[in-house]
């Protein structure tokens, strides 16, 4: 997401809420719900204000719960709902019951470590937005806002070696998703609801459908444009069978604890594709934040997550050869840009900068994603 160098400091808004009367309404909610069942008197809801999370696409909200009567106990949740209108939000269309089910089926199926999920309230009838709570998980997350390779940082004062180990385990996470058996079986409800003839054309009519929706507000972009016509005229033929990806697979949605991955979080653009898809992502969102670092004269951590070093992390563990990744890279790049266009709207509305007369000055990784078109011949 958008470091803090742009012309005036970035701070993503939701639409305003009052902590204490949403504590009300959960707390009446989650006492018609197990384990209490409508069977006990209200429990005790508190700690719902605004969390300072990473992202900017949902609302994440801590929420600490005490539980009365026999089954008496307390524990700490965290909460993501569904942003509104209001909040300029980065997606179209926010599947709240997607992301719960995904993340129940990956914690049943795999070893990676999601957090559990444990309530959905789908309609909007209680908070008004659907939500769902999860267990809290301790843990460091390498920080968007500004970017982690920028410096003060715990992960960028880590060790070379340390660095490396959680490189790996990151990359494993990856892995390990994708070694997840029949995925169009199982997370079927995740394809893109789009008629094309194979996934990876569901996912690219996905993106230009989020693309149009992104320049409703940030205006056309020329560059997005141009690169998702090439991508569409390119598009790989899929020879494998398509996998469960992840989405927004990348080291800032996951949660450390001694550099291990505790809690793999954010699951939105959760999806069927090409094992492809996840690897391009966590190398390019790495690239974007390396190039915003030589924009700033900074030195970044070049020696993290290279390309040649993901790849043969992922291979050593699947045994699957990764092939060749530039469409792929390109692919990511141009999401990214529609994220900016999206984040750039929303500091437009909130009066955090002016409208700039060239919709491309909004993408923080222009020359990025402009050097990537010219070597694809777009």
């Amino acid at each position: 997401m958008p470091p803090q160098s742009a012309s005036r400091e970035f701070h993503p808004h939701r639409a305003r809420r009052d902590p204490a009367e949403m504590s009300r309404r959960l707390a009446r909610w989650l006492s018609a719900v197990p384990p209490q069942g409508g069977s006990a008197p209200e429990v005790t809801v508190s700690g719902t204000g605004d969390s300072e999370g990473n992202g900017v696409s949902s609302v994440t909200v801590p929420v600490h719960v005490k539980w009365p009567g026999p089954k008496s106990g307390e524990a700490d949740y965290v909460m993501r709902m569904a942003p509104v209108a209001a909040d300029v939000p980065v997606f179209r269309t926010y599947f709240l019951q997607d992301q719960f089910e995904v993340m129940r089926l990956v914690g049943e199926l795999s070893g990676v470590p999601v957090p559990k999920v444990r309530w959905l309230e789908p309609s909007g009838s209680v908070l008004g937005r659907p939500f769902f709570l999860m267990d809290a998980v301790d843990g460091q997350v390498p920080g968007d806002m500004p970017p982690y390779n920028l410096g003060d940082s715990w992960l960028f004062d880590a060790s070379a070696a340390d660095q490396r180990r959680l490189q790996e385990a990151s990359v494993a996470v990856v892995a390990d998703l994708h070694r997840i058996p029949d995925a169009v079986g199982r997370f079927g409800f995740l394809l893109p609801r789009f008629e094309k003839e194979t996934p990876l054309r569901r996912h690219l009519a996905w993106a230009w459908d989020w693309y149009w929706f992104a320049a409703g507000d940030s205006g056309r972009s020329p560059l997005v444009e141009r690169a998702l016509t090439w991508l569409e005229r390119h598009c790989p033929r899929e020879t494998e069978d398509p996998v469960l990806c992840w989405g927004d697979a990348r080291i800032g949605n996951i949660l450390y604890t001694d550099f291990t991955p505790a809690g793999v979080l954010d699951w939105e653009m959760a999806s069927i594709g090409p094992r492809q898809l996840d690897l391009a992502w966590m190398i390019s969102a790495h690239g974007v934040f390396e190039y915003l670092a030589g924009a700033l004269g900074l030195p970044g951590m070049p020696s993290f997550l290279r390309q040649e070093d993901v790849v043969a992390s992922y291979e050593e563990r699947t045994g699957r050869p990764v092939g060749d990744l530039s469409w792929y890279l390109l692919y990511a790049a141009a999401q990214w840009a529609i994220v900016f266009l999206r984040t750039g709207a929303s500091q437009v509305h909130f009066g955090e900068r002016d409208r700039p007369a060239d919709t491309d000055e909004l993408i923080y990784h222009r020359g990025l994603l402009e050097r990537l078109v010219e070597e694809a011949g777009a």
